[in-house]
């Protein structure tokens, strides 16, 4: 399989090799040369939002079989329902329409391997200590169920009767959905 990690960079500098930024840059004066706008409005077409794993190896509309406009996806580290999650939840909900909501986590995930320990290490670095919690996990089927207890129980969302969450398994593509019990 190819993927844009193996194609390379092509020119972009003095020095003949141009940044990965300059290649997305060059990709994107591509990509608007043939663009035509869509008319679409701001509100996802399925009134659903997403929220997964900023892991790249989920291609979250492919995998969904969704497409341009279908949904409000909503990606950090982990998949994990923070209060920026929720803040992203609310406006989706309220100022945009979406009623339901998807939790995808994958197998496989760097935060398995990861302690709150991480925020010890980088204030020692860095001299000031992170005022975010990394949410690292053992067993990714009780994170989802801990981020679907959240967005349950968000006093701020108006929907919560259709959440439901996922493990993504990047081996084989397919998503097992997780017992909310």
């Amino acid at each position: 399989m190819t993927t844009s990690a193996s194609v390379p960079t092509g020119s972009g500098d003095t020095h003949g090799q141009g940044t990965v930024t300059d290649r997305l840059i060059e990709a994107n004066q591509q990509y608007a040369a043939a663009f035509t706008d869509p008319g679409m409005d701001a509100r996802p077409v399925l009134h659903v939002a997403v929220v997964a794993c900023m892991d790249a190896r989920l291609d979250l509309h492919d995998a969904l079989g969704l497409s341009l406009g279908d949904c409000h996806t909503i990606r950090n580290a982990g998949g994990v329902v923070t209060d920026d999650v929720i803040r992203s939840l609310t406006i989706s909900q309220r100022a945009l329409g979406t009623r339901s909501v998807v939790l995808i986590h994958h197998t496989g995930c760097g935060l398995e391997s990861l302690t709150e320990e991480f925020r010890h290490e980088l204030e020692m670095e860095v001299g000031q200590r992170p005022s975010w919690a990394v949410e690292a996990f053992r067993d990714v089927d009780q994170d989802v169920r801990q981020s679907m207890q959240r967005v349950r129980t968000s006093p701020f969302l108006l929907h919560t009767d259709d959440v439901r969450g996922f493990v993504f398994d990047v081996k084989t593509g397919l998503l097992r959905e997780v017992d909310p019990a």
